[in-house]
């Protein structure tokens, strides 16, 4: 009995130590800030690296163009609209049929290209359209958006065993409305196997300092500049993060992965996009972002405008997501 009791007290000091450190991407709503850092006993198989093959590369004339088209506040029913039907044009000149799917205040698209593994197994790229008052929205989010585009010309064409599904979400920024609408339909949820929501990957900054962190980062920082991507999982599903270990190359950004335990639990400033709602479903989902406004003063102002996206960084955060991409689709 006496043993019981000292390795239950034990436990408890391990959780009060680890749920006292802190860790922020967003700082979209107030909360508190902590950090858990845990070791994995037995992580998940990890998926091969697929080589990148050349129609699977980038087009930059085609990705800044989506920034272009898409640089107007995005957030009325009608600025909505205009961007939804912006998006499905988009996809339909690429060869997928696009549904709206209608939930109470608005409209996800989604589409999605058959597998050719009969399984049905499926990865999901998002990344949500609408914007806060007052701001384009280049960075936030027309560059997620942007990149999806690019994803469903590239793989359109190029057969995967796994399928591929694409979502935009509407109301992200009414707190993460159209991605909670998303995960109800448990049907699809059932072959889901990963996803990636892409949420700010345009802006980078050089100046020595102009990076900033949250105290207790779980992992070294790469730099005191905001030359990276970030990816952050839940940690039952490292091989999603895996994928992200594997897709940045030469003369790419470097991509800066952290786990997260317990599906946030200990971590709420790491649940503000919409991997989150997939997190609670219990399906394995990676944020990547440019970390938002630890790195730009744009963030959420009027500023946030073509012209302010980096372009060299935001091209090679478009191909470390379409080589993330190609690993998990073609992963058994």
């Amino acid at each position: 009995m006496k043993k019981r009791i000292w390795l239950t007290l034990l436990v408890l000091v391990v959780v009060v130590i680890v749920g006292s450190r802190s860790s922020a991407f967003f700082e979209q709503r107030s909360s508190p800030e902590m950090v858990e850092s845990a070791p994995v006993a037995t992580p998940q198989p990890q998926p091969e690296l697929q080589e990148v093959k050349d129609e699977l590369r980038i087009s930059v004339d085609k990705l800044l163009a989506h920034i272009q088209q898409l640089n107007f506040q995005r957030y009325t029913k009608t600025e909505r609209s205009r961007t939804r039907t912006y998006i499905i044009n988009e996809l339909r000149k690429s060869g997928w049929t696009p549904k709206l799917e209608k939930f109470s205040g608005g409209i996800n698209v989604f589409a999605e290209r058959r597998g050719t593994d009969n399984t049905g197994d499926a990865i999901l790229v998002a990344a949500h359209y609408d914007t806060v008052a007052g701001s384009p929205g280049a960075d936030d989010n027309a560059s997620g958006v942007a990149v999806i585009l690019e994803i469903a010309r590239l793989f359109a064409s190029h057969p995967t065993p796994r399928t591929l599904q694409l979502a935009f979400f509407d109301l992200e920024e009414a707190g993460l409305v159209g991605s909670k609408a998303f995960v109800t339909n448990t049907q699809r949820l059932e072959k889901l196997r990963g996803v990636i929501v892409m949420d700010m990957v345009g802006y980078a900054c050089y100046t020595a300092g102009c990076q900033q962190y949250p105290p207790g980062l779980p992992v070294t920082p790469p730099s005191d500049k905001g030359d990276f991507l970030v990816a952050v999982g839940d940690i039952e599903n490292l091989s999603l993060l895996k994928a992200f270990n594997h897709a940045d190359t030469k003369n790419l950004p470097s991509v800066l992965t952290i786990p997260i335990p317990l599906k946030g639990l200990l971590t709420p400033d790491t649940l503000r996009s919409d991997h989150a709602p997939f997190w609670y479903q219990g399906i394995g989902a990676v944020l990547v972002t440019d970390t938002a406004n630890l790195r730009t003063p744009h963030y959420h102002q009027p500023t946030d405008t073509p012209s302010n996206i980096e372009q060299a960084f935001f091209v090679g955060a478009a191909q470390i997501v379409v080589n993330a991409v190609n690993t998990l689709v073609n992963s058994q």
